[in-house]
């Protein structure tokens, strides 16, 4: 085993146990295919015990009053930032992201629990000016009951504060599946919130390498009451199907497609260090990633030639190595997925003016890299490119580039940049997506509503909103009043 594997659990933890089984899976670093863990290969049998587990531990924490769980909450909060250092030496052994960024999202991640221990405590209900003299009406906010969350790889803590410190602050209770690439984490967070003082059942984390057998039990379960998703649109819509037949409440946080538009009028320094901070972030493996960077014609050789010139000052290598910008993809397959979109921008006409191929550093490297001359017809516009590849695209007018931007089923994050104000504004309008950046790369944070439309998903996660997605309204009515 890994030596920074041993310093947390690879075990499973159900009902406050850790849980080992004769099936296992192994977690590998991808910088170097070396095995970091095995860790226990639970099945549907096992997602029914922590979900047994979670329904038992609800009437308890959900009668907590907000203020004890909240204090719960800090302490996690304390812990988990207390093991900055481990925590995020963990994540880059088991998912690739360089140390710098691993350790951005340990505080990311950990933001969540904080912000919500304290948002918790603001579960208001209202009064409502009656009708009838006899009357008075009123709303309360109580949990929803118990939670199931899926979460991806890319973002391996993040993705589970996220969930997870809303639904316990909210008083429900939450049965966590962690990527299959990336189980050590949750895993850490887990044995911290236990130390923490979380009691037994409120937090289960199942690890396997049988995704939807395990996926399939929380949709078919009618005690799940909400089910919470990171991940592809693919996946996200066999979920949604999958809990119809429950009317469960979702959270599908699915693919996106983000645009990335700098207009002639940008401060170019400033949209190449939004462009530089968006798409090459994780190695490009986000899902907010500037997946087309749409330059209107006035400015698209100056930007494009700024843009190489940056790109070619990372570092690519193993992300515990100082000075690496850059880390692995998280599998062949995404290096195979990198190299068909690029392979097949570059047979229609496209030029790659920078990278274009696997890096020196391993099989999973691959160089950031700059594509020119890319059209609207090209699947490298039209697909999740998941990797270090930025795809420019030209436009000559404002119409044009929100017509270009909007053209897509997606519609979780986009960019813009412009030093007009008014633009800047009528374009942010205009543009179908949850979430926009305005002469800014990155925009997430936790005290702001993270998600998007269309088919990039339901709901939001994180800021006020966040907490709104794990509770129940309920109005009561109050009669005979002048009895």
């Amino acid at each position: 085993m890994n030596m920074i594997a041993k310093k947390f659990p690879t075990a499973a933890f159900i009902d406050g146990e850790w849980i080992n089984s004769v099936k296992t899976f192994s977690v590998t670093d991808p910088a170097t295919g070396a095995e970091v863990a095995a860790v226990p290969d639970l099945g549907a049998e096992d997602a029914v015990r922590a979900v047994d587990a979670a329904s038992r531990a609800l009437p308890l924490w959900s009668a907590k009053p907000a203020k004890e769980r909240a204090a719960v909450l800090k302490r996690w909060f304390d812990l988990v930032t207390a093991e900055t250092e481990n925590l995020a030496q963990l994540m880059t052994t088991e998912q690739g992201k360089p140390l710098a960024e691993a350790r951005a999202e340990i505080a990311y991640g950990a933001s969540f629990i904080e912000w919500f221990a304290e948002e918790g405590k603001r579960a208001y209900g209202r009064t409502i000016p009656t009708t009838m003299a006899s009357k008075r009406y009123l709303t309360i906010k109580q949990p929803i009951g118990v939670v199931a969350a899926i979460a991806p790889w890319n973002f391996p803590v993040a993705m589970i504060t996220r969930k997870v410190a809303p639904a316990l602050a909210s008083g429900c209770t939450i049965v966590v599946k962690p990527a299959a690439e990336t189980p050590l984490c949750a895993l850490a967070l887990a044995k911290l919130a236990e130390d923490a003082g979380l009691p037994p059942g409120v937090l289960n984390i199942v690890t396997t390498d049988d995704a939807p057998a395990v996926g399939k039990v929380f949709c078919d379960d009618s005690r799940v009451r909400k089910l919470s998703f990171t991940g592809s649109t693919e996946v996200g819509k066999i979920l949604y199907r999958q809990c119809a037949d429950t009317v469960k409440k979702l959270t599908l946080e699915l693919g996106g497609n983000a645009p990335l538009l700098v207009f002639d009028d940008a401060d170019l320094d400033v949209a190449v260090a939004g462009a530089m901070a968006s798409k090459y972030r994780n190695a490009g493996q986000t899902c907010v990633c500037a997946n087309r960077i749409l330059v209107q014609s006035g400015v698209y050789d100056r930007f494009a030639a700024a843009l190489v010139d940056a790109v070619g000052k990372l570092g690519v290598g193993p992300g515990m190595e100082p000075g690496n910008a850059v880390g692995p993809l998280i599998s062949a397959e995404a290096i195979v997925k990198v190299e068909t979109l690029v392979s097949e921008a570059v047979s229609k006409g496209a030029k790659v003016v920078a990278g274009g191929e696997i890096a020196p550093a391993g099989p999973l490297f691959y160089s950031p890299s700059v594509v020119v001359g890319v059209t609207p017809d090209m699947s490298i516009v039209r697909e999740e490119i998941f990797g270090p590849v930025a795809a420019l695209v030209r436009f000559n007018t404002e119409a044009e580039a929100i017509q270009l931007a909007n053209d897509t089923p997606f519609g979780l994050a986009a960019y813009l940049f412009s030093r007009d104000l008014s633009r800047a504004w009528r374009v942010a309008e205009k543009l179908d997506a949850g979430m926009v950046g305005v002469n800014e790369g990155i925009f997430s944070n936790e005290v702001v509503p993270f998600g998007g439309v269309k088919e990039s998903g339901l709901g939001r996660e994180g800021g006020a909103e966040g907490l709104e997605e794990y509770l129940e309204v309920k109005y009561i009515c109050l009669g005979a009043i002048d009895a």
